[in-house]
C-alpha cells in the first residue's frame, strides 16, 4: 500500500507540471512576443542609460559634483541586465526551433518553459529599470572640498547663555534667517565664530563664511562664495553678476548650506547673489551680524537676537583674565575694578584696556589710568587706535549728516546721564538738525523721534526707558573724539559735565569753541570776558550754586543758539545783555528763581523755545507778545498765571504752537478755551486756586491736544453731563482738591499713562460704578503705567472689580487707611518682573483683601514700604 500511495503522488505532480507548461503561465505560447518586446525594451533602456551617462558627464565637469549613489546603483544594474539579455537573446534561434503547432507547444516542454520564464522575468526587470531611469530629476550632488572651516577663536567669558539661545533658535525647523545685532565691540563676531565651529560637529552642512563690512558689492560676495565652491577661475572672472548668480544658484539649490554674513551694514540681496532662499523644506540657513536693528528687519528677521554688554560679574571676570593674577595684587584690585567699570561691560574695551594694564604693577599707574579714563578716555593708551576707530564705523554708517550731528550732541551730557527724549529733540530742532526753521513743531518732533529711533537701532544710544535714552560711556568717548576732529581740536567740544567744577573751565582759545557743556557742577558765578564768537550751545543746567552770569560773558556769544540754565535754583536774574543774543532760539529757565525778565528781553526776535516751567518767583512776562518767532512757551507751575491780560498777549503770538500754562480764574480759562488757536496749542494745563467758583471740566472740551492736566487747591469739581473725550490726555495730577468724591470722567481719557491723586479729603472712589454704568462700557486704565495715591482719608475703591493693566509698572499708596482692595486678579499684570507696589504704612498690606489666593500669592510679596517724597505728587 505504501508503494501505491507513492506512485499516485508522483504521477499527480508530473501531470500538474505538464499542465502548467502547456497552459498555466503561457511562457511557451508568448515566447516569440516576449523576445521581440525584450529586444525593444532593452534598446530603449540602453538609450536612457546613454542619456543619464551624458547628464552625469556634463554635471561632473562642474567642480565638487559627484554621481548620486542611486544613479550609480542603477547604472550597475543596467549593465548587469544588459549582459544577461545579450546572452539570453544569443540562444533564442535554438529555442525558437523547439516550438511547434504555431508556437503553442514545444518539442521539449521543460526546456522551453524554463527559457520562456527567464525571458519574462528579464522583460519585467528591464521595464522597471527603464521607468527608474526616466524619473531621475537629479543625477549628481555637490561634494565641497570642506564642509566647515573652523575659525580660530580666543576663550571668552559671559557668552554661554546667548550662544545657547542663538544656536537653539537657528536649529528650529521654521527658522531660515537669523540676525544678531548689537553695538560695535560687543562680541557679535566672536559669538558667530563659535556658531560656525559648532557646525563642525554636524554632518551634511556646507558652511560659507563671508565678512561683508561696509560698502561690499554683490560681485565681491559672489566671488567669496565662488572660491568656497571652486567656481572661481578665468571663466568666472569674465562673467557678469547675473551669470554668476545663476551658477551659484545651480550649485546651492542641490545642497544643504549655512551662509554666515558677518558685519553687514545694509540689506544683502540674496537673490541678486544667487543664494536660494532658506526654507523649512530645503533646511538651509542664513545668519548675519549687524550693528543696526533696522538691517535685521530688512533681511527678514523681525525678532532678532540682541547681543548686549556683559553684566558686572562677567565683565570683571573677563578683565581679570586679561590683566592676569600676577598683576592684580591686593593693593591694586580696587583701582582695577574702577578701571573695569569704565568699560561698562563692553568686551572690546575690557580686552584692550585689560591687555594694556597687564604690565602695570604699581598703584600709581592704576591711579593714573583711572584719572585718564575719567577726564578724557580718548587719551588712554590704545584707545584711539584699537577701540574708537572700530566704534566709529557705526557713526560712519549714518547716511545723513544731520543724524550724525544729533548723535554727537548726545555727548554733551555726563556719563551715565539719562537724557530726556523730549528735551533732546527740542535742542535738535533749535539747532536746525531736524528740518526747516518754519516747519511745524509736531512735524519736527516726529522727525526728531525718527532720528532717535535710528540712533537706538544703530546701538549708538540706548533706551533707558520710554521717556529717556542713555549713552554707553565708550560710545560717548568715541563721539567726543569725533567731535574734536579725532582728538586734533579738543576745544571744539568742551564737555566738563558732572566733574565737580567750582568755576568755568579754562580754555586756551575761546574762538574755537562750538559747544560747551558745564552742566551738573558746583559753579557759583561766571565772570569771564573772553570772546566766545563761535559758541552755539551752552549747557549750564543743574549748577545749584550758580547765582551770577556776567553780562560781558553773555554779550560775547553772538552766535549762541541754545542756552540752558534750568535747575539752577539760586539763579535769580538774567543780565540785560541777553537782549544782544540775536541768534538765540532756545532758552530754558525751568526751576530757577528769576523774578522778572530783562527789559531788553523783547529783542530776542529769533527765540522759538522758551521754558519757564516752575519759575515760582517770576511775577510777570509782560511784553512776551514781542517775541515774534516764539513757537513753544512753557509756563506750567510758574507764578505767572493765565489771567485775561496774559491771554490777550498770547493771542498776539502768531507762530505759537505749544503752550503749557497755569490758570487761576474761570474768566482766564474761558478766554483761553474760547480762542480755538490757543486751545489747540495748549498741551499742558494747570488749574489752581478755584476756591470761589467751581471748576467745570467742560471748559476743556476745545483743548484737543491737552496731554497734561494738573489741578491744585481747587474746592469743587463739577462735571458737565455731556461726555467729553480727552483723546490725548496722558498725565493727570490732582492735589488738595476738596469736594471731589470721584473721578469717573477719567473713563474718557483712553491714553492715560500717569495718575496721581493726593491731599484730597473727600475722594471716596476713583471710578463710581453707577456713573460709569450709565455713561459707558469702557474699560479704564488700559494704558496706565503709574498710579499714585496719597493722603486720601476717605478713599475706599479704585474700581469695583479686577481690571486688566497691560502696561502697569507702579502702584504707590500712602496714608489711604480705608483702601482695602486693589483692582487686581491673578491675570491683571502680565509683566510682573517690571511691576512694583509701595504702601505706607507697611502694615496696611496685611489688611488688604484679595480677589483669591492666587492673586494674593502673586502680588503680596511685591509690596514694599514707600520711600518716595510727597512732592512727587504735586505738579503745580
Amino acid at each position: 500500500m505504501g508503494n501505491c500511495v507513492s506512485f499516485q503522488v508522483s504521477c499527480d505532480q508530473t501531470l500538474n507540471g505538464i499542465f502548467r507548461c502547456l497552459c498555466g503561465e503561457g511562457y511557451i505560447r508568448t515566447l516569440k512576443k516576449n523576445l521581440r518586446a525584450l529586444e525593444r525594451e532593452m534598446d530603449d533602456l540602453r538609450a536612457i542609460q546613454h542619456q543619464v551617462l551624458n547628464r552625469v558627464a556634463r554635471e561632473m565637469e562642474i567642480p565638487h559634483r559627484q554621481r548620486l549613489d542611486t544613479v550609480q546603483v542603477w547604472l550597475t544594474r543596467v549593465d548587469s541586465i544588459d549582459l544577461k539579455c545579450t546572452n539570453l537573446l544569443s540562444t533564442s534561434p535554438v529555442e525558437l526551433q523547439k516550438l511547434c503547432f504555431c508556437g503553442l507547444f514545444s518539442k521539449n516542454v521543460c526546456s522551453s518553459y524554463k527559457y520562456g520564464e527567464l525571458v519574462s522575468w528579464l522583460l519585467e526587470d528591464v521595464r522597471i529599470l527603464k521607468s527608474e531611469g526616466i524619473s531621475f530629476n537629479e543625477v549628481t550632488e555637490l561634494t565641497p572640498k570642506s564642509g566647515v572651516e573652523e575659525r580660530p577663536n580666543q576663550p571668552t567669558v559671559g557668552q554661554e547663555e546667548i550662544l545657547e539661545t542663538a544656536w537653539n533658535r537657528l536649529m528650529e525647523d521654521g527658522v531660515g534667517i537669523m540676525g544678531l545685532h548689537g553695538m560695535g565691540g560687543v562680541g557679535k563676531t566672536t559669538l558667530f565664530k563659535k556658531i560656525n565651529n559648532k557646525f563642525a560637529e554636524m554632518a551634511g552642512f556646507v558652511v560659507i563664511w563671508i565678512v561683508v563690512s561696509q560698502g561690499a558689492k554683490i560681485s565681491k560676495l559672489q566671488d567669496v562664495i565662488a572660491k568656497k565652491l571652486d567656481l572661481f577661475g578665468d571663466d568666472w572672472k569674465n562673467k557678469d553678476e547675473s551669470d554668476k548668480a545663476a551658477d551659484i544658484y545651480r550649485l546651492l539649490q542641490g545642497m544643504k548650506f549655512f551662509l554666515m554674513l558677518d558685519d553687514i551694514w545694509e540689506k544683502v540681496d540674496l537673490v541678486a547673489i544667487g543664494v536660494p532662499f532658506p526654507t523649512r523644506e530645503n533646511g538651509c540657513k542664513v545668519a548675519f551680524t549687524t550693528r543696526s536693528r533696522d538691517v535685521c528687519g530688512s533681511m527678514g528677521d523681525l525678532d532678532p537676537i540682541e547681543v548686549k554688554c556683559l553684566e558686572w560679574n562677567k565683565a570683571w571676570e573677563l578683565f581679570q583674565n586679561k590683566v592676569g593674577d600676577k598683576t592684580l595684587s591686593p593693593d591694586i584690585v580696587e583701582q582695577a575694578k574702577k578701571v573695569a567699570k569704565k568699560c561698562r561691560g563692553l568686551p572690546l574695551a575690557l580686552n584692550v584696556i585689560g591687555e594694556t594694564m597687564s604690565a602695570k604693577t604699581t598703584v600709581q599707574e592704576w591711579n593714573h589710568a583711572v584719572n585718564v579714563l575719567t577726564r578724557s578716555a580718548a587719551d588712554f593708551s590704545n584707545m584711539d587706535n584699537k577701540i574708537l576707530p572700530i566704534l566709529k564705523f557705526s557713526y560712519d554708517s549714518l547716511v545723513d549728516e544731520h543724524i550724525k550731528l544729533c548723535f554727537l550732541y548726545c555727548a554733551l551730557f555726563p556719563e551715565d546721564c539719562k537724557i530726556s527724549k523730549e528735551n533732546l529733540i527740542d535742542y535738535w530742532i533749535c539747532e536746525g538738525f531736524t528740518g526747516e526753521d518754519d516747519q511745524a513743531i509736531k512735524e519736527a518732533m516726529n522727525k526728531g523721534y525718527d532720528v532717535l529711533g535710528t540712533l537706538i537701532r544703530s546701538h549708538l544710544v540706548m533706551e533707558a526707558n520710554k521717556y529717556e535714552v542713555v549713552m554707553h560711556d565708550v560710545v560717548r568717548e568715541m563721539a567726543l573724539w569725533i567731535a574734536s576732529d579725532l582728538g586734533k581740536q579738543k576745544e571744539t567740544f568742551v564737555v566738563q559735565a558732572k566733574v565737580g567744577l567750582r568755576e568755568i573751565s579754562k580754555v586756551k582759545d575761546w574762538g574755537t569753541v562750538r559747544r560747551m557743556s558745564l552742566m551738573d557742577n558746583d559753579i557759583e558765578e561766571i565772570t569771564y570776558t573772553s570772546k566766545c564768537s563761535e559758541l552755539t550751545t551752552l549747557f549750564l543746567q543743574n549748577n545749584k550754586k550758580l547765582k551770577n552770569l556776567s553780562g560781558e560773558f553773555i554779550r560775547s556769544m553772538q552766535k549762541l543758539v541754545v542756552l540752558d540754565l534750568s535747575k539752577n535754583y539760586n539763579f535769580s536774574e538774567l543780565p540785560e545783555q541777553i537782549s544782544e543774543l540775536t541768534s538765540l532760539q532756545f532758552l530754558d529757565l525751568r526751576y530757577t528763581s528769576i523774578e522778572k525778565l530783562p527789559v531788553g528781553f523783547q529783542e530776542l526776535k529769533k527765540l522759538t523755545h522758551l521754558n519757564l516751567t516752575f519759575t515760582e518767583r517770576l511775577c510777570s512776562i509782560r511784553g512776551i507778545s514781542k517775541l515774534s518767532s516764539l513757537r513753544i512757551l512753557k509756563l506750567l507751575g510758574s507764578k505767572v498765571h493765565g489771567d485775561v491780560s496774559l491771554v490777550k498777549e498770547l493771542q498776539l503770538l502768531e507762530h505759537l504752537q505749544v503752550l503749557t500754562i497755569t490758570i487761576s480764574t474761570e474768566l482766564g480759562l474761558k478766554q483761553l478755551s474760547d480762542d480755538q488757536r490757543l486751545a489747540n496749542c495748549t498741551t499742558g494745563l494747570g488749574i489752581k486756586g478755584f476756591q470761589q467758583q467751581p471748576f467745570n471740566i467742560s471748559l476743556l472740551a476745545s483743548m484737543k491736544n491737552l496731554s497734561l492736566l494738573s489741578v491744585n487747591n481747587s474746592h469743587v469739581w463739577e462735571i458737565n453731563t455731556d461726555i467729553i473725550c480727552f483723546s490725548n490726555l496722558s498725565r493727570v495730577v490732582i492735589s488738595k482738591c476738596n469736594g471731589i468724591k470721584d473721578l469717573t470722567w477719567l473713563l474718557f481719557a483712553p491714553k492715560l499713562v500717569y495718575l496721581s491723586i493726593a491731599f484730597s479729603d473727600d475722594v471716596e472712589e476713583i471710578i463710581n460704578k453707577e456713573k460709569a454704568t450709565n455713561l459707558t462700557d469702557i474699560t479704564p486704565f488700559q494704558k496706565l503705567e503709574s498710579l499714585h495715591l496719597a493722603l486720601l482719608p476717605k478713599l475706599e475703591s479704585i474700581y469695583w472689580s479686577p481690571l486688566p493693566f497691560p502696561f502697569l509698572e507702579y502702584i504707590c499708596v500712602r496714608e489711604c487707611p480705608k483702601l482695602r482692595k486693589l483692582p487686581l486678579n491673578a491675570t491683571s499684570v502680565p509683566q510682573l518682573e517690571k511691576f512694583e507696589i509701595y504702601m505706607f504704612p507697611r502694615e496696611l498690606k496685611h489688611k488688604l483683601e484679595w480677589e483669591d489666593e492666587d492673586t494674593k500669592n502673586r502680588f503680596l510679596p511685591l509690596i514694599r514700604r514707600v520711600i518716595i517724597s510727597l512732592n512727587l505728587f504735586c505738579f503745580s
